[in-house]
């Protein structure tokens, strides 16, 4: 039942269209909401996540940078994908993440430490 649950509020959650966001000092700023801007800033629009809306995508500077944490990239330190994600609190290394795309299935590298496998879709 609990399962369900949560994937019923993640479903509503994905219907939900993704605000523009600004990725933070020294990022790519905010997100183009309209293709040829998205273009002129060298980005990729199209359709994105399960719902298959238009949307701008960005690449970070520092893409696949070694981290130990997300204080160390633009975007977040996601963990080296390989056979399979490293446990929650397992130590772990990652790469800086590639772009401003929230969706995929990743795990988050904070102080050192792999958090929790996360599916955005």
């Amino acid at each position: 039942m609990r399962t369900l649950l949560i994937a019923t509020g993640l479903l509503l959650a994905a219907c939900q269209p993704l605000p523009p966001v600004d990725p933070g000092p020294g990022g790519p700023g905010p997100i183009p909401t309209s293709a040829d801007a998205c273009r002129d800033r060298g980005g990729h629009w199209g359709p994105q996540g399960l719902l298959g809306r238009d949307g701008c995508v960005l690449p970070y500077a520092d893409a696949g940078k070694r981290c130990t944490d997300g204080d160390q990239c633009l975007g977040d330190c996601r963990a080296v994908e390989s056979t399979s994600f490293p446990r929650p609190g397992q130590s772990a290394t990652g790469q800086c993440q590639a772009n401003t795309s929230p969706f995929g299935c990743f795990t988050q590298v904070e102080n050192g430490k792999a958090e929790a496998a996360l599916c955005v879709d």
